[in-house]
C-alpha cells in the first residue's frame, strides 16, 4: 500500500499543525503516512517553490496560513493539482470570533510571541532543570509542583513537559536507604504529587535502561522483591502525608502531565495552598 503524502504547510514553526496532525492520525490503526513539512511559508515566492513538491507527491494538504494572499495562492495551486486542502484552524477561529465578538488579528506565529507567558515558560524550564533529581531543595517552596517517586517512575520527563507548559517543577527520587530532606514535609505552596507504577512495568523500564548503558541487568535495581519493597515504601509515604498519587503504568508522559494539571486546577478551585485529598488517579 502506497503511503499517504501528508503536506503540512505553516507560516510559523508548524508546531501547532504537527500536533493537530499527530492527534488526528492517532485515531487510525498504523496508518502509512509520508509527512512533508513546510514551515515559515510567509511569501508567495516561498509558496511557489514548494508547489513542484506538491505535484510530485500528491496527497492531503493541511495548512495554517493567515495571510489572505498566501492562503488563496495555496488553495488555487491545490485546486489546479486536484489536491484536497484543509485550513485546520478556520472553524475554531470562526467560532471564537463569534463568541468573543471580535475579529482574529491574523498574525503569523502570534502564539510564539515573546510576551509575559513566553518568559514565564523560559523561567519554568530553567527552574525545573536546576531542581531535577532532588537538587535545590532549599528553594522548593518556589515550585508549583513537586513530583516524588522511585527511580524510573517518569519524574524527569513529566517535569520537563510541565515546564514547557509554564509550571515550575522540582522532582525527588525516593530511596529507602536515603531519607528525603526535611524540607519536603513542610512545603506549603507546591503541590506534592506521588508517581507510582506496577513492579512488572518498573522492572521492564529499569532493565531497558541498564541495557542502554551496557550494564549488568541482574542487580538489586531490578530484583523483584527489592522493587516491590521500594514501591511499597513510596506508597506508604504518599498515604502518610495525604499526597495525591498518579499511577503512570499505562499513561504516556502527556497523560501524566494532564493529570497533574487537573490536580492543580482542582486545588486552585478549593483555595490556594490547601492540601489535596489522597488517592490514586
Amino acid at each position: 500500500m502506497n503511503p499517504l503524502n501528508l503536506h503540512l504547510v505553516s507560516d510559523s514553526t508548524g508546531e501547532t499543525l504537527e500536533m493537530i496532525a499527530k492527534a488526528a492520525l492517532a485515531q487510525f490503526d498504523n496508518p502509512t503516512v509520508a509527512r512533508h513539512f513546510w514551515p515559515m511559508v510567509r511569501s508567495l515566492q516561498h509558496l511557489d517553490r514548494i508547489v513542484p513538491e506538491l505535484a510530485a507527491h500528491p496527497g492531503l494538504v493541511l495548512y495554517t496560513l493567515v495571510n489572505p494572499e498566501t492562503r488563496q495562492r495555496l488553495e488555487d495551486h491545490c485546486r489546479h493539482l486536484g489536491l484536497p486542502a484543509v485550513a485546520v484552524l478556520d472553524q475554531v477561529t470562526a467560532a471564537l470570533e463569534a463568541q468573543l465578538g471580535q475579529e482574529a488579528r491574523g498574525r503569523s506565529g502570534r502564539q510564539h510571541m515573546m510576551d509575559e507567558s513566553y518568559f514565564r515558560r523560559v523561567e519554568a524550564i530553567q527552574y525545573t532543570i536546576a531542581h531535577n533529581d532532588g537538587l535545590g531543595h532549599e528553594d522548593w517552596e518556589e515550585a508549583d509542583v513537586l513530583l516524588v517517586g522511585v527511580s524510573r517512575s517518569s519524574k524527569t520527563p513529566t517535569s520537563i513537559y510541565l515546564a514547557n507548559r509554564g509550571y515550575k517543577v522540582a522532582n525527588l527520587p525516593l530511596v529507602i536507604e536515603s531519607p528525603p530532606p526535611p524540607a519536603l514535609f513542610g512545603l506549603r505552596r507546591p503541590l506534592v504529587v506521588g508517581l507510582t507504577t506496577t513492579p512488572e512495568r518498573l522492572i521492564q523500564i529499569r532493565r531497558n535502561r541498564l541495557l542502554s548503558l551496557n550494564e549488568a541487568t541482574e542487580t538489586a535495581y531490578v530484583d523483584n522483591e527489592r522493587v516491590r519493597a521500594e514501591l511499597q515504601f513510596a506508597r506508604r509515604m504518599f498515604a502518610d502525608h495525604g499526597w495525591p498519587v498518579i499511577d503512570v503504568t499505562r499513561r504516556s508522559i502527556e497523560e501524566t502531565a494532564a493529570a497533574v494539571i487537573r490536580l492543580l486546577q482542582e486545588r486552585a478551585r478549593r483555595g490556594e495552598g490547601e492540601p489535596g485529598a489522597g488517592g490514586i488517579l
